[in-house]
């Protein structure tokens, strides 16, 4: 038994020792005609409320998602991923890529009608690095001078290597080479300084917001968001108004989709893929996505030899085909595609006498999976307690070192290039929890290397092989298990066009509405 008091057995789990909340799709109401609300509106149904609507502060998924309707970043995502201009029209490098110049568009204004400057671009950088005035993080500014100092209040904000150096220019000084800058760029959201001195914190309520993207914040409640075109983007919405609205189970969400009350819903029941494709058709899309689940091993409590047995006792083709049919694909690699051949290693596991393994999850589905692999293991003679808590109690727990072994997951949204599913296990990215760099690994010393090596490459080739490289060594060590990819999958309603094919309907701005009805088979 888990100190849970749930059965520890993957017959268990899969019959009913943990069993999805919410209605099965078989037990749902039919679905008929529905007419949608009259005026121009996309009505939208996500997993939660973000957390923030300051890119400064906010850091759920939902938030990452909201930031793309509300705010302009420097460079934005294409049709089909990569990088297009966005508030800048251009950039350039030096020939070691450690200057970087953008040039804004000529006659940008905030919402209000403020011209926005490239001196807003060189305040916002600094604003998210100084500690005096945010939850400071390093996020994509890491390689920027000074920032690392900034961020530890060694130096003020305005050492940060970025300037203006002309009313349209803004120029980024890297205190090492980084080839890739107009990636990151495109979530760099700057922000409306003249908004933020007058109202503080409260510049992201609906009455003070000030934004560039295509719509800006009209309303806002408890668990639902009201957005208007902005007039005054550079690329404003093609519909006047999007409602949100937080559903956060599933199958609630899947089911009022079904009956019309929404245009789009994301991430609908992972178990009931092939059902959904069955009952809604082409209403269900799927999309090559950077999802990543996986465990995280503690260096300080789980030796190199119980790492390996633990990697090796995993089937993983059982949880991906069992516990996520037509959803997630079974992996030993962190980059999609890549290849990796484990080697045992000759190091003898040694467990902490009468201390089984303190493997961390989060509660809900992702405890399914923890079941399982913590059945695996026992079955391998390896002794293992889960702990299922909410997210935040996780994320709390992972930071200050208090588990063995954790059951990650991220979701790098579009950002499909390979390095940055290498990029968070970098020393100060936001998965290197680890303690890896503090144990003084040779081989954590040599992966950090790597990927410093990976970010000067200019060559795309010559970029994604050291990624490669740097992803053996880490998976070599088992400091990082991965256990699955997954496809990410949205609900879209027959109304919604215009949408890009490619990549995840992230881009509400470029949707259009057919007509003023939905029309749902069912």
């Amino acid at each position: 038994m888990s100190p849970l008091g749930l059965p520890l057995n993957r017959r268990a789990t899969l019959l009913g020792g943990l069993s999805l909340a919410g209605l099965s799709l078989s037990t749902l109401p039919g679905c008929g005609r529905r007419d949608a609300p009259q005026g121009d509106l996309l009505r939208v149904a996500i997993g939660g409320m973000p957390d923030s609507l300051d890119p400064a502060i906010g850091q759920f998924a939902t938030s990452a998602l909201v930031y793309k309707q509300i705010h302009g970043p420097l460079t934005d995502y294409g049709p089909e991923g990569g990088v297009v201009p966005g508030l800048a029209t251009d950039w350039s490098a030096n020939e070691n890529a450690t200057r970087w110049t953008f040039r804004l568009r000529e006659g940008l204004q905030w919402s209000d009608g403020i011209p926005l400057t490239a001196q807003d671009v060189v305040w916002s950088a600094q604003r998210i690095v100084d500690p005096s005035s945010t939850f400071a993080q390093i996020g994509d500014f890491y390689s920027v001078v000074n920032a690392p100092e900034v961020l530890r209040g060694e130096a003020p904000p305005e050492a940060m290597g970025v300037r203006a150096t002309g009313p349209l220019t803004v120029e980024f000084e890297l205190s090492s080479p980084l080839s890739f800058l107009p990636l990151l760029m495109r979530e760099f959201y700057p922000f409306p300084r003249h908004a933020i001195e007058a109202h503080g914190s409260g510049w992201t309520r609906p009455e003070h917001f000030v934004g560039c993207g295509p719509f800006v914040v009209s309303g806002a409640g408890a668990l639902s968001l009201q957005l208007r075109r902005n007039p005054r983007a550079w690329n404003p919405a093609r519909i006047e108004n999007v409602h949100i609205e937080a559903v956060e189970d599933p199958a609630t969400r899947q089911r009022l989709f079904r009956a019309g009350d929404y245009d789009l819903a994301d991430n609908p029941m992972a178990n009931q893929i092939d059902l959904l494709r069955r009952q809604i058709g082409e209403q269900l899309h799927a999309y090559t996505a950077p999802k990543f689940t996986y465990l995280k091993c503690n260096r300080d409590r789980v030796d190199a030899g119980t790492r390996q047995r633990c990697a090796d006792a995993i089937d993983r083709a059982f949880i991906a085909d069992n516990l996520l049919p037509g959803v997630a694909a079974p992996t030993e690699t962190i980059i999609p595609g890549s290849e990796f051949t484990s080697s045992v290693l000759a190091t003898i596991a040694v467990q902490r006498e009468g201390a089984p393994l303190l493997l961390r999850c989060l509660s809900g589905e992702r405890e399914r999976i923890a079941v399982v692999v913590a059945d695996d293991w026992r079955r391998a003679g390896i002794e293992v307690d889960i702990l299922a808590t909410p997210a935040t109690e996780l994320y709390q727990a992972v930071d200050a070192g208090d588990y063995d072994v954790a059951l990650a997951h991220f979701d790098r949204g579009l950002k499909s290039e390979p390095n940055f599913m290498l990029e968070p296990f970098a020393p100060g990215q936001f998965a290197d929890n680890m303690n890896w760099y503090s144990s003084g690994d040779a081989a954590a010393a040599d992966f950090a290397a790597i990927v410093e090596r990976a970010r000067a490459a200019v060559d795309r080739a010559e970029r994604d092989d050291l990624y490669q490289q740097a992803e053996r060594l880490i998976l070599s060590e088992n400091i990082v298990i991965p256990l699955f990819h997954e496809r990410a999958f949205w609900l879209i309603s027959d109304r919604v066009e215009g949408l890009p094919q490619a990549i995840q309907p992230m881009l509400w701005g470029e949707a259009e509405l057919s007509d003023d009805t939905v029309r749902i088979e069912g």
